[in-house]
């Protein structure tokens, strides 16, 4: 880890061996905003903001494992982004299959655990075969787990934990009595993985957007007007950072 540190000290000047004096996070989710304002800003089509932004995933996913980082959730494509355009739509479904099939001998090098939270029956299949082979090629791996939400939205994940505990309950592993947060946080799509302690979104945008609604309750949220595409390993680290600077009381003093 502090080969890469002293490597890369002249390239990034806030990598410093002091950040390993606070608490890293163990959870970073992202929803990476700004993709097609990157491109609309160079004139370029929206699609070459997501190829843009797909080498940033490749950048942030090496740094959070060289920092021990326990999961990283990425927010790659929501159940409303069904409503962009078609032509983007479908350059948004080959990304994921575009990203594994080049970055897989990677991933399995650096013990990396390939995991996809939301449903994938919508997804096409080309995409969603070569995603099953990145989860089965990586299932033994013990490092980072690399968690895509890919098709998702946290209400729809709701609703389907909801209707999974009312099933549990209508065969009996449990009476409503018995029901409670921790059996619905085992019925979400992210179970078994912690919440999250940090969150990021780049772009300027201050919101959720129907992300982990249930798991962010006592998250640590980091905004930037950094577009996605111009996100790197410097951005990260000050991220982390300023995550260790608060104080986590989670409603206590």
């Amino acid at each position: 880890m502090f080969k890469w540190l002293k490597k890369n000290r002249q390239l990034y000047p806030l990598v410093e061996e002091d950040i390993f004096n606070g608490k890293i996070p163990e959870h970073i989710a992202i929803i990476m905003d700004g993709n097609g304002r990157w491109a609309q800003k160079r004139s370029l089509p929206r699609v070459a903001g997501h190829h843009e932004g797909m080498k940033v995933v490749r950048k942030v996913t090496k740094l959070a494992s060289h920092y021990q980082v326990k999961a990283l959730t990425l927010y790659a494509f929501s159940t409303e982004n069904w409503k962009r355009p078609k032509t983007e739509v479908e350059y948004l479904m080959k990304l994921p299959g575009e990203f594994l099939s080049s970055f897989l001998p990677e991933l399995i090098e650096q013990n990396v655990k390939v995991r996809v939270t939301g449903d994938l029956s919508q997804i096409p299949e080309h995409t969603r075969k070569i995603v099953n082979k990145a989860i089965k090629d990586t299932s033994k791996n013990s490092g980072l787990v690399l968690n895509f939400a890919l098709n998702y939205g946290s209400r729809t994940e709701i609703v389907h934990a909801v209707k999974e505990a009312i099933s549990c309950i209508e065969k009996g592993e449990y009476t409503v009595d018995q029901f409670d947060e921790e059996k619905l946080t085992q019925c979400m799509m992210t179970y078994p993985l912690p919440d999250p302690d940090l969150l990021i979104r780049t772009s300027g945008e201050i919101r959720l957007s129907n992300f982990m609604l249930w798991q962010l309750a006592y998250t640590e949220f980091y905004f930037t007007d950094v577009l996605w595409p111009d996100f790197n390993e410097e951005h990260l680290i000050q991220a982390i950072k300023e995550y260790q600077q608060r104080g986590r009381r989670y409603g206590g003093v």
